[in-house]
């Protein structure tokens, strides 16, 4: 599955809500998120329309480390 080229900061921020992220605090344009499953993990996603690709790709890649899953099942399970 391709990375979608037109995903804003709070679509990002709604599709990890399905993985058990919360948001914690926004300052300025930047959203920090929080889980506590699968031990603590914090992330801090840009609030721009859209986010850049590469920005996209370094975000779902800690969260696929973090919760020990390859990127095309992240992707199946965020936006599909």
């Amino acid at each position: 599955m391709k990375l979608p080229r037109d995903l804003s900061g709070a679509g990002l921020v709604k599709a990890l809500e399905k993985l058990g992220y919360e948001v914690t605090r926004q300052t300025g344009s930047h959203i920090r998120l929080t889980t506590t499953e699968n031990g603590e993990h914090h992330l801090t996603v840009p609030a721009h329309d859209p986010i850049k690709i590469g920005t996209l790709n370094a975000i779902l890649k800690d969260v696929a480390n973090h919760f020990e899953l390859d990127r095309e099942a992240l992707l199946e399970q965020l936006f599909s």
